[in-house]
């Protein structure tokens, strides 16, 4: 039997991006190896769409094309331990500020008042300082020497609440080239690499450069708003290196195509680029949402995963891909049954 995707036509409603997803296409576990997902290509000129797998990426990438990767590391960010009255308590960091705190969730938040100490064993103790934007807490992390190493020892990598089975092997939820931690969650679009893969890339041609971008609450957050234009972004970390950015514009000036490897990446190059195309290196703040009517001005392919309704990455790639080809794609990715979300198939836009 064949599943139907219903769609709003007013792209300007929040409700054109809501659609109905077969509950047993939610990927609960990655497949072995990395590569092995599907790919769906999808070429914008034509609105041709092929099915591939992931490992016959090379296929489509001709030398001198330019990889942009986010090289982002996911945190141990999912503390469980308890209060001093010996009740559970589980906090998720989210980012950590300039001031030295944390944003973070906390359940169950109201029983936390500022002042509240709590345990989560092998020398680190969180204290909640106050409240922070978006319904998120603030809390202070003390630790026996560095923080990243307490959370090394006590977190876990948290998971999205869709994905309800543990992974047995946490780096499966982590790419192969995650060098920064500060993340939330993965940029899922790079999970599908392999270091094979990788080195078949290089030896057709391919160069790939790295920025960063940690990934946030945005990601926990829906678009909860009725029309696309009232949704406001949650503002997110990001590093250009002089060397991508010099790698960007050497693409350019080379008429190379510059690919972007997931939506993290894509909202990176095109916060840090200027009205001509050039890309700028440094690191800042982006709050940047892309809905459709937004000129792209670096990215010319975008390698993405199959997202959630209503969520700010199916904007994104509507504006990429159009909306109407976006729509398709999607309704023929329920109808050849696509793995969907984090751990599911992937999604080359030409």
């Amino acid at each position: 039997m064949t599943s139907e995707v219903k769609w709003t036509e007013d792209i300007e409603l929040v409700a054109a991006y809501d659609y109905d997803l077969p509950a047993e296409l939610i990927a609960q576990e990655p497949v072995e190896p990395r590569d092995a997902s599907r790919l769906m290509v999808v070429y914008r000129k034509t609105g041709t769409i092929e099915h591939r797998f992931f490992s016959d990426l090379p296929e489509y990438l001709a030398p001198g094309t330019l990889l942009m990767m986010n090289d982002t590391k996911v945190l141990p960010a999912r503390l469980v331990g308890r209060k001093e009255t010996g009740g559970r308590v589980e906090i998720l960091l989210l980012r950590r500020r300039q001031d030295g705190l944390w944003e973070a969730l906390a359940k169950p938040s109201r029983r936390l008042r500022p002042g509240t100490e709590l345990d989560f064993g092998a020398g680190l103790r969180v204290v909640m300082e106050g409240y922070g934007p978006e319904g998120t807490r603030l809390v202070r992390l003390r630790a026996e020497g560095d923080e990243l190493a307490a959370l090394a020892r006590v977190g876990e990598v948290p998971l999205p609440p869709y994905i309800h089975r543990r992974l047995d092997d946490p780096e499966r939820y982590q790419t192969v080239y995650a060098q920064h931690a500060g993340s939330a969650a993965a940029p899922t679009a790079g999970l599908h690499f392999t270091p094979r893969l990788l080195e078949r890339l290089a030896s057709g041609g391919v160069r790939r450069e790295y920025v960063t971008l940690h990934v946030g609450l945005g990601t926990f957050r829906p678009v909860t708003v009725e029309r696309v234009d009232d949704h406001v972004m949650h503002s997110e970390w990001y590093e250009v290196p002089e060397r991508a950015a010099q790698a960007v514009d050497a693409a350019r000036r080379e008429g190379k195509p510059v690919v972007a490897v997931g939506t993290t990446t894509c909202r990176t190059l095109e916060s840090a680029a200027t009205d001509d195309g050039r890309l700028l290196p440094g690191t800042g703040e982006t709050d940047l949402f892309i809905r459709p009517g937004f000129r792209f001005r670096v990215t010319d392919a975008l390698i993405t995963n199959f997202h959630l309704p209503r969520s700010s990455l199916l904007m994104l790639v509507a504006a990429f891909a159009g909306y109407d080809l976006m729509r398709r794609a999607y309704q023929v990715a329920v109808e050849e049954r696509y793995r969907f979300f984090s751990f599911g198939d992937a999604m080359l836009i030409l």
